[in-house]
């Protein structure tokens, strides 16, 4: 067995205690890039979703009167904890997610960021107090926890994904449930086990990893106690929790689906575009939800574009992420290289033109070679889904205006990116795009200060940023004589 698994708890972390699950089921989690079981981790259930549920109602009301200050101090010691065994933590992702070592250790970097933000925001929590404007009172608004909080997030992410959520519940005074996704939960397992050595008090934060996701997320949807549910994945899903959500009128974020586009004008400096497309679509292997999933290129600079992107795509090294030198690790499963397979094939029938890679990796491991096609059909699949793998879709097109219609062409609003050397397009397009987060001659825009979040199917509310922690209060007015 790997050293670094050796200090990852394997049962369900209930108020931050290690508990068996009720139905004394487990699953096991693979290593994607060998096919093989890491460990195998508490199943949780119905049973064990409602014990959760009853230590956060328990625990809510004495964790929403702890001093600020004492939250942002607890948010603190967890940031420079998670630094100080980033190597743990880093080798636990690419085990379990099958990034390389690098973007591991990238991802401890992000993810540490939101438990030193939030450690800071808990502590501007501001309210205000005015006159009435027609002299007949005051006016008092202060903000209060929204309350038991459930989270459930995604496989790519699996440090960043919850400390964004769970960092930003803390500092508002908000107890969590969190339910990671079955292929990666044992980096939240850690990171539960980590937040009790910081000294998070008991009751505050469960996880609960389970293979069925379903049976521990209805009952808590019902639960009345619960008051926000914060989830990060695909848009159906999203969907279909907002459904559940509506019944209670559940306060919700949702950070959803993503179908990027990279938009590279006529004037932009080809070379840095290049790298940029580069940073947004290989990024994470390019299982990301701001992957640049459609590169729109003016035709003024288009095979330039292309050529100098396969160039670079070719000389990406396939591999185990834990090896040296490897740029590009595993798909998280052999369902999901099925699909980019699907995506390619399908664009590929329809008659785009397959410049680069197309073909799965034989072997052992869900690997999947970086791809490149041009010339890509209206109709082509690719062009309307996400496909979180890392293929590059390059279609032309002719004009500024033209471009910002083809960037729009989607139901998604969560990324979008754009190059140009020209400051007043960027402004202008930047409004124009319909789209959450705009990076301008950047290909990587993630940021803990920044506020995270799309319109459109994209999702609803933001993380990070001022706005993060709003998520996760209610304002309250108290009219005064």
């Amino acid at each position: 067995m790997d050293a670094t698994l050796t200090s990852v708890p394997t049962e369900l972390l209930l108020g931050g205690c290690e508990k068996p699950a009720a139905r004394a089921r487990r699953f096991p989690v693979y290593n994607p890039a060998t096919e093989e079981i890491l460990l195998e981790t508490a199943d949780a259930g119905p049973d064990d979703a409602a014990q959760a549920m009853d230590i956060a109602a328990a625990t809510q009301p004495d964790w929403a009167a702890t001093p600020p200050r004492q939250r942002a101090e607890i948010l603190r010691r967890a940031y420079e904890l998670v630094e100080l065994y980033r190597d743990r933590f880093a080798r636990l992702i690419t085990l379990e997610m099958g990034k390389p070592l690098a973007e591991s250790h990238a991802e401890v970097s992000y993810g540490a960021e939101f438990l030193r933000w939030f450690s800071e925001e808990a502590v501007r929590i501001n309210g205000r107090y005015t006159a009435a404007p027609s002299g007949a009172g005051r006016i008092l608004v202060t903000k209060q926890p929204v309350g038991p909080t459930l989270a459930i997030t995604p496989w790519n992410f699996p440090l960043a994904m919850g400390t964004r959520k769970v960092a930003a519940a803390v500092a508002a005074g908000c107890t969590t449930i969190i339910k990671p996704a079955p292929d990666t939960p044992l980096t939240m397992l850690l990171f539960g086990a980590v937040m009790a050595e910081a000294g998070l008090p008991q009751g505050v934060l469960s996880v609960l990893p389970t293979s069925d996701a379903a049976a521990v997320a209805a009952p808590l949807l019902a639960d009345p106690r619960l008051r926000k549910l914060t989830f990060t994945g695909s848009t159906g899903v999203g969907k279909s929790l907002l459904a559940q959500a509506a019944d209670r009128v559940l306060r919700t974020s949702m950070e959803l689906g993503g179908n990027a586009p990279f938009v590279v004008f006529a004037d932009a400096d080809v070379d840095a575009a290049v790298e940029g497309a580069l940073a947004a679509k290989m990024r994470n292997g390019g299982e990301a939800c701001t992957a640049a999933n459609r590169i729109h290129v003016d035709n003024a600079v288009l095979a330039e574009f292309t050529e100098k992107l396969t160039v670079r795509m070719a000389k990406l090294t396939v591999g185990d992420g834990t090896r040296p030198g490897v740029d590009v690790g595993p798909l998280i499963n052999e369902r999901q290289r099925s699909r980019v397979g699907e995506l390619v094939d399908d664009a590929v029938d329809k008659g785009a033109a397959l410049l680069l890679g197309g073909q799965p990796t034989p072997g052992r491991g869900y690997f999947y070679p970086p791809t490149v096609l041009t010339e890509i059909p209206s109709g082509a699949r690719l062009l309307t889904e996400e496909v979180f793998g890392p293929v590059a879709a390059i279609a032309g097109f002719d004009g500024e205006a033209d471009g910002v219609a083809a960037a729009n062409a989607t139901e998604y609003g969560l990324a979008a990116y754009i190059y140009t050397r020209d400051l007043d397009r960027a402004l202008r397009v930047a409004e124009q795009v319909e789209s959450g987060m705009v990076g301008v001659n950047r290909g990587v825009i993630s940021d803990a200060a920044a506020p995270f979040g799309g319109i459109k199917e994209s999702g609803l509310g933001r993380e990070g940023g001022g706005e993060g922690i709003e998520e996760y209060l209610e304002t309250k007015y108290i009219a005064l004589t």
